[in-house]
């Protein structure tokens, strides 16, 4: 009996250590993670900051703009300042400009990129290597280095001071071409295609059918990255468009910069009305993205 007794303390004995010795690492792992927590909180403060700032802002009058200290709390003026953008310059035209140019860049270069994309990754021809290499280097050029001859060929074929100079130009992009051809090679598998042809696919019908439903994650990242480029872009406008009805949101807002004042409290209230598609597009291509993650094309 004695015996036994003493068994059963001992291994009574050792679970009770084995349970002191779980539960420092615990306390660790529970205290990590209270301070990732605590880290992404402040992120996530200091990131949406501007924005907050940018309200506040634009809620002011510009006398208090420069106030010391500064307000931290929004006021009163916002739908005054929103009215006197709206009466004293053509915010919805250049609003609605910027809108077409953004929505049919963003169009053309999902499809022509997707596409190109898809046959470097998964189809064979004559030159692929080289092309893609000579691709891969036209990234490595500045942009601005091709404003002059890119203006130049605008200028002849009369699309100065038209939108479609802000559209075609940019309708294919090297860095839209590598993300979908990177993206196809990892997630298009050969099986797939192979089974697309025994159905009877042809190349178009590849591309269509098979690669784009596969393709949504990669296109919603490219979307949003494209429509916020398109959206902010100053300098190639600044260049072919020279009338004012044709100004896109940017060009507007900085010609609101005047020579001798500046209204701030009208620039922050466009400002803050030429984010909200930002912010609308954004949710939407980020909600598809999501959902294009959690969907398969091959069930093992």
């Amino acid at each position: 009996m004695s015996t036994e007794s003493s068994k059963v303390t001992v291994t009574r004995r050792s679970r009770d250590a084995v349970v002191l010795t779980k539960t420092p690492a615990k306390s660790s792992w529970a205290s990590g993670t209270i301070l990732i927590h605590i880290g992404m909180l402040v992120g996530s403060l200091l990131s949406l900051f501007p924005f907050y700032w940018l309200f506040v802002m634009s809620t002011a009058t510009t006398s208090d703009m420069f106030r010391f200290p500064p307000r931290f709390l929004p006021s009163d003026q916002l739908l005054v300042n929103i009215g006197k953008v709206i009466d004293h310059v053509g915010f919805f035209r250049s609003f609605g400009n910027s809108l077409i140019v953004a929505g049919v860049h963003t169009l053309l270069v999902l499809f022509f990129c997707s596409m190109a994309g898809f046959a470097f990754a998964k189809f064979h021809f004559p030159g692929k290597p080289f092309l893609f290499f000579f691709l891969l280097m036209t990234m490595m050029v500045p942009q601005q280095l091709g404003l002059i001859p890119q203006f130049i060929i605008i200028q002849k074929l009369g699309w100065i001071n038209d939108l479609k100079a802000l559209i075609i130009p940019g309708a294919a992009s090297a860095f839209g071409i590598f993300w979908m051809r990177q993206y196809a090679a990892s997630v298009l598998h050969d099986e797939l295609i192979n089974a697309g042809r025994i159905d009877g696919c042809n190349s178009f019908d590849l591309y269509y059918r098979v690669a784009l439903p596969v393709l949504r994650p990669a296109l919603a990242t490219l979307g949003i990255i494209t429509f916020l480029n398109a959206w902010n872009d100053y300098l190639w406008p600044l260049v072919v468009i020279s009338v004012q009805n044709k100004f896109t949101i940017q060009m507007l807002i900085a010609s609101m910069n005047g020579v001798y004042s500046t209204d701030y409290s009208m620039v922050m209230a466009a400002t803050l009305m030429a984010t909200v598609p930002l912010i609308i597009v954004f949710s939407i291509f980020s909600r598809q993205f999501i959902a294009g993650l959690m969907q398969g094309s091959v069930k093992d």
